[in-house]
């Protein structure tokens, strides 16, 4: 068992599906509306979309792994590149009308719709993972696929969880209102971050071979 290789793939699922989004602004959206039970149906059928959309992700980067590490060097940059201009667009978020209440009849199908169908959870989840396990791209193969996925999923649910007792504060609810456009713009550091450290370790990587 790679722990390291785990480990960062549970980081990118908690990443995945804590940072502020589409479905995150839904979520609290929904939850100061509708309380934490209607929240929490809104998650489960959106760890649907999650795991639909990081498998998709995980067997892309495995794929590419697998074909040469000159590829996968090259898929650590372009993913860097884009979790950068997330971050970008994040942190230069302007203020706007608060998010409609999504899923407030039937929010477990709500979720799964909403987790399924938008377009931008591929490439976030390709990006996100990919930025994370490029390091360890000479361990990844079809053998540790099984173990990634599990181990993503289990930061899909720790994500989940926070956010669960998260919606059901009134206090969190009251700052989440206050200073939500600071909340997305800090994340937004964070994804320039972590585009940083995948577009050097590509770099670095693709510097390293003749």
């Amino acid at each position: 068992m790679d722990t390291p290789l785990l480990v960062a793939t549970f980081l990118a699922g908690f990443i995945y599906t804590i940072a502020p989004g589409p479905a995150f602004l839904a979520l609290f959206a929904l939850g100061a509306a509708r309380g934490r039970g209607a929240g929490a149906w809104f998650m489960a059928g959106h760890l649907v979309g999650d795991v639909a959309w990081s498998m998709l992700a995980l067997a892309a980067i495995v794929g590419v792994s697998q074909i040469g590490p000159t590829l996968f060097d090259a898929l650590g940059i372009l993913c860097g590149l884009y979790l950068i201009y997330l971050g970008l667009r994040a942190v230069l978020a302007r203020a706007d009308r608060p998010p409609a209440v999504v899923g407030a009849e039937r929010p477990l199908v709500n979720g799964v719709l909403f987790g399924l169908t938008n377009p931008k959870s591929y490439p976030v989840a390709l990006a996100t993972f990919g930025a994370l396990v490029a390091p360890y791209g000479d361990r990844i193969g079809w053998s540790a696929a099984p173990l990634m996925i599990l181990s993503a999923f289990f930061g899909f649910v720790a994500a989940d969880l926070v956010l669960f007792v998260s919606i059901g504060l009134p206090p969190v609810r009251r700052f989440f209102a206050r200073h939500g456009l600071w909340v997305t713009r800090i994340v937004g550091l964070a994804f320039i971050g972590f585009g940083a450290k995948s577009l050097f370790e590509g770099a670095r990587g693709l510097a390293a071979r003749p």
